[in-house]
């Protein structure tokens, strides 16, 4: 089966489509033909913008709506944007009639991808699945009220008018249902542990790290994703991590990530006297997460319970599974059923720092605590690997294929 997905993202990043590639290469390992047309935050810096990687064929075919520079993003005034974001969805268009493809998936329902999605589909026939893992509009800096109405008009109507629908929270799911998608369309797929990524680590890259980042003898709490609010409320976790190192000195927070609030928190962080106890990396290539992650006693992702905090699950969690690291959040949405029970990670008030600050204290204070949660992490990611969640699509896949040869016939 040839499968294509359509993104708005690149591959490349903590803060990136960690949701997409392991789920499509995982399906390449099932023997299916894998292809990726994507956007990228500099394109005109690419050297290579179609290439081969881990089996899953990879296309690069224009400029994000947004870009990234080292470990700044920034914003494209309203006029910019409108022929960014017109261009973007040309050439997925065009990548979408161009490539070979027996089922397209959308990954994220924005305007560029879901106009792709959409034309292939009338245009060949090929059944059209659209993934949902944010609620875009509660979370997405909008330059204007067109991008606004623009970004909930597509986020609505390419679920409704797709073949078959996924989400990974249980928020989002009573919100797809509630526009209108059947529930025999709807697929439930929450985050997977990307195993390959995150469990095969060199112990001797790592104290390297350890090393090079002067955290010999250190207690590490680390951050690893997109600095940007309201998704990720970093100063929640700022807060938090004052009071955990004030009561535990040796205590270093590892924040790893880029994005539009990068300066800010920078610039926070000295206020609070923080400076000696937080170190930037900045945004990273992805293969250097795995290591920057193994040097955590403790990976933190802080939360507030409200419509962004109900929708998303953090790549984090999973990534932390994988990789042996303690995991701590607060208990919003979908989190508290993912750890199970016993829970495989450590649950905070959502949105309270004191709360979070308690919580990892928890987990550097008490060994035996490290031990159950790194051997229920690891049992939970292998539990939900992606290559077992692919095979719920895969059945979907088949089955969408299957109705349209019954069609043809």
């Amino acid at each position: 089966m040839k499968i294509l997905f359509l993104l708005t993202q690149d591959l490349d990043s903590p803060g990136g489509v960690g949701r997409y590639f392991p789920w499509a290469r995982a399906l390449a390992q099932r023997g299916h033909q894998i292809s990726i047309a994507a956007l990228h935050p500099s394109f005109d810096t690419l050297n290579q913008k179609d290439f081969e990687q881990d089996g899953v064929a990879v296309h690069y075919v224009a400029q994000m709506h947004v870009r990234k520079q080292g470990s700044r993003k920034t914003y494209y005034p309203a006029h910019q944007l409108l022929a960014i974001s017109a261009r973007a969805a040309w050439k997925l268009t065009q990548a979408a009639l161009r490539i070979p493809a027996d089922v397209i998936q959308v990954g994220k329902p924005h305007p560029m991808n879901s106009v792709a999605g959409l034309w292939a589909r009338s245009r060949r026939g090929t059944p059209l699945f659209v993934d949902c893992d944010d609620y875009e509009m509660a979370n997405l800096h909008f330059g204007g009220s067109w991008q606004q109405r623009g970004v909930r008009f597509f986020e609505n109507y390419a679920p409704r008018h797709a073949d078959h629908v996924s989400a990974h929270t249980s928020f989002l799911r009573n919100r797809l249902l509630e526009l209108g998608v059947p529930e025999d369309r709807f697929t439930y797929l929450p985050n997977g542990a990307d195993l390959a990524r995150f469990s095969q680590v060199d112990p001797a890259q790592v104290e390297r790290l350890r090393t090079s980042l002067g955290l010999e003898g250190k207690e590490v709490v680390a951050f690893i994703g997109t600095l940007g609010f309201p998704n990720h409320p970093v100063d929640l976790l700022l807060e938090a991590f004052q009071r955990v190192h004030t009561l535990r000195p040796q205590a270093v927070l590892l924040i790893v990530g880029g994005g539009e609030e990068y300066d800010r928190l920078v610039l926070r962080v000295q206020e609070m006297g923080l400076g000696g106890a937080v170190i930037f990396r900045g945004r990273v290539p992805g293969a250097q997460v795995p290591p920057l992650l193994r040097l955590a006693h403790v990976q933190a992702e802080p939360v507030v319970d409200n419509p962004v905090g109900r929708s998303m699950l953090p790549l984090k969690m999973f990534e932390s599974w994988a990789s042996g690291v303690p995991f701590v959040t607060g208990d919003v949405g979908d989190r508290r059923l993912l750890m199970g029970e016993p829970p495989a990670g450590v649950l905070a008030r959502p949105g309270d720092a004191e709360s979070l600050a308690e919580a990892i204290l928890q987990v550097l204070s008490n060994p035996r605590l490290v031990s159950m949660l790194r051997a229920r992490g690891l049992e939970r990611a292998q539990e939900y690997s992606w290559e077992r969640l692919v095979e719920r699509m895969e059945a979907a896949y088949l089955q969408a294929v299957e109705k349209r040869r019954d069609r043809r016939s």
